[in-house]
């Protein structure tokens, strides 16, 4: 970007990121011709502007799942980023709502959300000439629970980033060094997240979480998640911020009771991505661990 080479860009790195990068450069350039599942987050951000560097904005497709299920608030963010990087953009919706193994909401839900999208990208790749799908996963994502990556592994997906060891603080230091915008963007997840699993997806629920969401993002809480226990709404925001929530706690409650919820909690853990994840953890730890729990679901899926 910027009409720099890829050692300019990174120069203010320290060795070992740059060693990082170089490698991921050196996977992408084996691929010659990729799609990128693209969701306007930083991880996913990072992998189009390097793919496009790497091989060329003819040879790169950003392609965005458009659903009920991703913050609406997210499309603008990822249109500003592939006006940036200069690649092309294709739309598409996915249905999950529609799959009944998505909305029952077991703890292998995300494996079907994954599964309906990569598997469309796929299909698109093998019809238009594409080498390869490849994904924003990065090797932090190896140590949650995270049953999409069985789907990558089932339809053969390239993790580029994770394939070249890159954390999310090694993406976040590279983007900003990029110029990517949203190199400090809070992460988000699908809005289907902060349902706690067993419990029924709806768009009302979906809507609701995505409605709170937004009143905490317009007090100040950039970090923030709505857990959607149905009478219940569970406030996750930054340790940092918990007394700021506490402080207004009318601003919060009163307009989270006009939307649905009948109460009010805040979490005092703070925020942290995939919570979950925790109960479900819990009960398999003392077997097997976090990722034996991964193998033991992509076995089972053989």
């Amino acid at each position: 970007m910027g009409g720099t080479t890829p050692n300019e860009q990174f120069a203010d790195l320290d060795e070992a990121l740059r060693e990082k990068l170089n490698r991921c450069r050196e996977i992408l350039l084996s691929l010659r011709r990729v799609i990128v599942a693209f969701s306007g987050g930083t991880d996913s951000s990072l992998l189009l502007a390097m793919s496009a560097d790497a091989l060329g904005a003819e040879n790169v497709l950003a392609a965005m799942a458009v659903s009920t299920i991703f913050p609406q608030r997210e499309r603008a963010t990822a249109h500003e980023i592939v006006r940036l990087v200069g690649v092309e953009l294709r739309e598409f919706e996915t249905p999950q709502l529609a799959d009944a193994n998505f909305t029952a909401n077991p703890t292998d839900r995300c494996y079907y959300c994954k599964a309906m999208l990569l598997g469309r990208l796929k299909k698109l790749a093998d019809e238009s000439g594409y080498a390869a799908v490849v994904t924003g996963t990065n090797a932090d994502d190896s140590g949650d629970y995270r049953p999409g990556r069985r789907a990558e592994e089932q339809l053969g997906v390239r993790c580029p980033l994770a394939e070249a060891d890159l954390t999310k603080s090694d993406i976040r230091d590279a983007a900003r060094a990029m110029g990517l915008p949203n190199w400090d963007r809070p992460a988000f997840a699908c809005l289907a997240t902060r349902i706690p699993y067993g419990l029924e997806i709806t768009v009302e629920k979906l809507s609701r979480v995505e409605r709170a969401e937004e009143i905490l993002l317009s007090l100040g809480f950039a970090q923030c998640r709505v857990r959607d226990h149905d009478a219940i709404a569970r406030v996750e925001v930054q340790a940092d911020f918990i007394e700021k929530a506490a402080a207004i706690r009318e601003s919060i409650a009163g307009p989270l009771k006009a939307i649905g919820y009948t109460y009010v909690a805040l979490d005092l853990e703070g925020f942290r991505s995939g919570s979950m994840n925790e109960e479900i953890l819990k009960k398999d730890s003392g077997i097997m661990g976090i990722q034996g729990l991964q193998d033991k679901k992509t076995k089972e899926s053989l």
